[in-house]
């Protein structure tokens, strides 16, 4: 099955693990939430599935996220796809010419009004799409990756296939819990939250509190939906656990997935390669 390329460059994007993921959801299921959007890719990759091959089957999908200007690109690219097109066009010919000014120019804009198409342009320029906020102003420090980010070609391709995907999707800016409150019986919610070991440096994540998911997922467990959730495992080949303890019988599967080496120590390490850095994370469902 051919996988959906990223939108957005992003850490901890499941672009690579979405067919994984999406193997444990029933065959059939009413509607899909995912309310840690990020970068979409298990979304993305759900309705190319669904659509491709017609499993699994559901009715409709629905993201959210606390950012809302992540939710104006998805909702920009629904609704008018040439708006951002044109943006990127522009501003990553200029940022070919004097990368480090032109970065500086993007993120010292974008702090300044959060705009999503800035946000975009920064998600394909920084270190490898993590995107770090300074928690005391709120203030994006990430520092410009040592990679081209993809010509306006390649991303306006990208953006023709996600808007071909999402049409029939909806994205609303709220919390995680808003968005389970949502759900109903035999639909499927796909949790991707910040990782505990990591949630420091990442924004939204300091506020971010792993016990009040977990109430959450017992709510929506209770009434019947079927709740998947990513979350940190081991780290360093195994050797060190970084898991979190949910509560006794809230899950009923657990399956280990091989992340890769870890792009936040690589920024904390000055972007040195790190053996035995290797990440896995955990995947509990419901049922």
């Amino acid at each position: 099955m051919a996988k959906v390329p990223a939108l957005l460059k992003w850490i901890g994007n499941k672009q690579r693990f979405a067919e994984t993921i999406i193997s444990y959801m029933p065959q059939q299921f009413n509607n899909y939430y995912e309310p840690f959007l990020g970068s979409g890719a298990v979304m993305a990759q759900l309705l190319y599935q669904s659509n491709t091959t017609g499993v699994p089957k559901f009715n409709h999908s629905y993201a959210s996220d606390i950012l809302p200007f992540l939710i104006d690109i998805f909702n920009i690219v629904k609704n008018d796809p040439n708006q951002i097109k044109d943006y990127y066009d522009k501003e990553i010919a200029e940022y070919y010419l004097n990368p480090t000014n032109k970065y500086n120019e993007i993120r010292d804009r974008f702090n300044n009004n959060h705009n999503a198409l800035d946000f975009c342009l920064l998600s394909r320029t920084c270190y490898s799409g993590i995107i770090r906020f300074r928690k005391a102003d709120g203030y994006m420090s990430t520092p410009k990756g040592p990679h081209r980010p993809i010509n306006p070609e390649t991303f306006s391709k990208r953006v023709d296939l996600w808007h071909d995907l999402i049409t029939r999707s909806t994205f609303t800016t709220m919390s995680f819990d808003q968005c389970m409150d949502n759900a109903q019986p035999r639909d499927v919610i796909y949790c991707d939250p910040p990782y505990t070991h990591s949630q420091s440096i990442i924004y939204g994540a300091q506020t971010f509190n792993i016990e009040n998911l977990f109430k959450k997922i017992a709510e929506c467990k209770a009434k019947g939906a079927y709740v998947m959730l990513s979350i940190n495992g081991t780290r360093e080949s195994s050797k060190k656990d970084i898991s979190i303890t949910p509560p006794l019988g809230l899950f009923e599967r657990e399956i280990s997935i091989n992340c890769g080496t870890s792009m936040i120590d690589r920024l904390q390490n000055a972007g040195e390669t790190m053996k035995d850095e290797v990440v896995h994370d955990k995947l509990l469902l419901t049922w």
